[in-house]
């Protein structure tokens, strides 16, 4: 009995190894109805698939762990790869290191603009990349002129996503792109100062700025920082569905802020955490790869999908709760 006990507290004690027990509960249900699912290259897919959000979901940690919320990356992330579409159909640029600049660099003005616009001009978050959303998303479609790049257009930076270069021919350059930005996001949000602000203008933004933080400087920061990943996420979109539209994306901003909230991460700020943001978009991409493969209706997919991710938020409630428990317990005297 006290081992059950202790592996529950074990479960409960902790809200990346409840998630955790998750996937890999996932990961066996879906292996025993669809055999071809753990399969390396199966897996390899399913991650590039799903790199784009990935990617951006540690940009979305940063915006929530402030209490804000970004939807309009993927207007930013359209805008974006369709500069780095029309600058490869008409021939200008071809250097793929110089169209990740680009792109990057168009995603980190965009996110400056909604960063300056909240944090100096005080608008709601939800107000401001709302309206920045249409602004963006008609930008990609206006950068088009009512054109769109096709593989035949891309040339060779449709293979960036195909080749293995980055990953010593091992690993997908996307994939390897993906853990870079997390290895980097841990290190920042674990070991660094800026780390330490973000969480400390989440928990509190007044006690912050008593403490001598500029937590508009810090609002601006991650929102630049959440663009520059969208414009990644642009040029990286571009060359993994080898082409280029102003609709690309569409709707898929709820994909990224759902893997953080799978995650553990409150959409009220200052709690959250890099591994527990990969577990989550984990989980999103296992649930996206799984439905197909089990011969679930493409009709149903999305209220099964609802579901499964609305079971594993109330998972992260309940773990939660029994965290602030054991420590309230920890506290008596």
């Amino acid at each position: 009995m006290s081992e059950k006990k202790s592996l529950w507290k074990i479960i409960t004690g902790s809200r990346e190894v409840s998630l955790l027990l998750v996937l890999i509960v996932l990961c066996a249900i879906v292996q025993i109805l669809s055999p071809s699912f753990l399969t390396i290259k199966s897996i390899m897919d399913m991650l590039k698939n799903n790199s784009v959000i990935m990617i951006m979901s540690t940009g979305m940690l940063g915006v929530l762990l402030l209490g804000g919320i970004d939807i309009s990356i993927a207007s930013t992330l359209a805008f974006s790869g369709m500069t780095v579409g029309m600058l490869l159909k008409y021939d200008i640029i071809h250097n793929a290191f110089l169209l990740f600049l680009i792109a990057m660099a168009i995603g980190a003005a965009c996110g400056c603009l909604i960063g300056l616009v909240i944090s100096r001009g005080g608008v709601l978050p939800i107000i401001a990349t709302m309206g920045f959303m249409y602004i963006y998303r008609g930008f990609a479609y206006l950068i088009g002129n009512s054109q769109w790049a096709s593989a035949e257009n891309l040339g060779d930076f449709k293979n960036f996503a195909l080749n293995k270069t980055l990953g010593l021919g091992l690993l997908n350059n996307v994939i390897v792109i993906v853990l870079i930005c997390y290895v980097i996001f841990f290190i920042v949000m674990k070991w660094t100062r800026l780390g330490r602000k973000v969480y400390a203008v989440g928990s509190n933004p007044e006690a912050a700025a008593v403490s001598g933080i500029h937590t508009a400087n810090i609002k601006l920061i991650v929102y630049t920082i959440m663009g520059m990943l969208a414009g990644l996420g642009g040029a990286l979109a571009v060359a993994v569905y080898s082409s280029a539209q102003p609709n690309m994306l569409y709707g898929r901003e709820m994909d990224v802020i759902a893997s953080c909230v799978i995650g553990g991460v409150s959409t009220t700020g200052g709690r959250g955490t890099v591994v527990g943001t990969l577990l989550g978009s984990l989980i999103l991409a296992v649930i996206a790869k799984a439905l197909p493969l089990v011969g679930i209706d493409a009709l149903a997919q999305n209220t099964v999908k609802g579901v499964i991710i609305l079971a594993v938020i109330i998972l992260n409630v309940v773990t939660q709760r029994m965290m602030d428990r054991n420590n309230l317990k920890g506290r008596e005297m």
